[in-house]
């Protein structure tokens, strides 16, 4: 048995690169295994691969991406490793960013690979030990309170080094090949943690497709509102971009109202809507909509829906609100036009399928927080053990807010361990 490290990090995902960096900082000696042949595979495809680094605005600001308890246990992390620190390492090293109007900040003309780039110069200048392709399979505890971590190398043969502390940061299930498959749940498991039930959280959803749905694939609608509507009440809403796709429905507003959608799934249907007009009462749609119709009496009905939404989408909106395709606009009944403005405000897509959790961003659910100490993310049930990242019950709104989560958590935990094993 190897016994040359002060702390083991397992998972070099963005809670655990900064983790091993912090604790390195620190004077500590850092081993980081990584089971990937890469580090930040999860950052690397995090924004589409544009990398949506976290989310711009005060602590409170980022802290409102989170459900109230979650926020709270993340406080602690997120003050003392705010987004601005996380935008002057990688500013500090010629990343150029930018912020968006919703607040989410990106590379400017730079991708994720540069920020996974930028990242790993940190734990080379730090003096971490990573070893990638080193896939971890236990970790115990010994009575001395010494932890044994057992991983196989890239040539297959098992080998073991023991440590003083352990920091898991092995993320959750979403997107199992990116290496990210639940094996940190097992270990906290084994060492007396509760694991809360997992469920998928900005994940696209699958609907239940009729006759000629999946040819909508492709088609993307900009800043429209989706809803979710459960036991004819609004569930969730969430404005954004949407995509169609052979399945369903992806996009940021998808992502944004999954979560929920997931939850209440298991109690009955949900049903999506769009609303595709989102800044305009019905009132307002319905005089546009006479305006454009009265002012081209000759031209055919679809033409202005064309006018309003992508043209492969106008038959099938056509057909909700039951109004012929071949139908002028001097011909169009007043029924008929209310018709068209409520399909405008309230496109039904039908009843949610499934939301598959292993396409999702994130996932919700993983470690208890009640077992974690928020100012250290120390285990309380197995001390000298660290919790930090998509692990634990921690799962932000679409936008930044949970890279910004695990790099907050990931330091704190590294810091903390740090100054254990000192």
């Amino acid at each position: 048995m190897q016994s040359d490290s002060d702390i083991i990090v397992v998972g070099a995902g963005a809670a655990g690169i900064i983790a091993a960096w912090r604790a390195a900082t620190l004077g500590a000696k850092v081993l980081l295994l990584e089971k990937t042949p890469r580090v930040g595979t999860k950052i690397l495809i995090s924004g589409g691969g544009k990398c949506n680094i976290t989310h711009a605005g005060t602590v409170e600001d980022v802290l409102k991406g989170f459900r109230p308890n979650e926020a709270r246990f993340i406080r602690p992390s997120v003050y003392k490793f705010p987004n601005t620190k996380i935008l002057e390492m990688l500013t500090d090293r010629g990343l150029e960013v930018y912020t968006r109007e919703d607040g989410r900040i990106f590379p400017v003309g730079q991708t994720s690979r540069d920020v996974v780039r930028i990242l790993q110069t940190y734990l080379v200048d730090a003096g971490v030990d990573l070893r990638l392709e080193h896939s971890v399979k236990g970790i115990t505890r010994d009575e001395a309170g010494r932890f044994s971590v057992t991983y196989s190398n890239p040539d297959g043969e098992d080998e073991t080094t023991s440590a003083a502390a352990v920091i898991v940061c092995t993320g959750g299930s979403s997107y199992p090949n990116s290496g990210t498959t639940g094996d940190g749940w097992q270990w906290a498991k084994s060492l007396g943690h509760t694991i809360v039930k997992v469920r998928a959280a900005l994940a696209p959803m699958y609907m239940q497709m009729k006759e000629g749905d999946a040819e909508r694939s492709g088609i993307a609608l900009r800043d429209c509102a989706l809803k979710a509507r459960f036991g004819g009440k609004e569930l969730a809403r969430w404005r954004g971009d949407l995509l169609f796709t052979h399945h369903g429905v992806s996009g940021p507003c998808v992502l944004g109202i999954s979560r929920e959608v997931a939850e209440k799934i298991q109690e009955g249907e949900v049903i999506l809507q769009i609303d595709l007009e989102p800044d305009s009462s019905f009132e307002q749609v319905a005089e546009r909509m006479l305006g454009l119709v009265s002012s081209a009496p000759r031209r055919l009905v679809s033409s202005v829906i064309e006018d309003l939404i992508p043209s492969r989408l106008v038959p099938a909106l056509l057909e909700a609100a039951q109004v012929p395709a071949d139908t002028l606009n001097g011909k169009l009944e007043k029924k008929a036009r209310n018709r068209l403005v409520e399909v405008l405000k309230g496109w039904s897509l039908g009843p949610v399928r499934t939301v598959p959790l292993e396409k999702g961003e994130v996932v919700a659910g993983g470690i208890s927080l009640d077992e974690v100490n928020p100012q250290t993310l120390e285990s309380k049930v197995t001390p000298g053990l660290f919790l930090c990242g998509e692990v634990l019950d921690v799962a932000g709104a679409v936008g930044g807010y949970n890279l910004q989560a695990a790099f907050a958590t990931g330091c704190v935990a590294g810091e903390s361990a740090a100054n254990l094993v000192a």
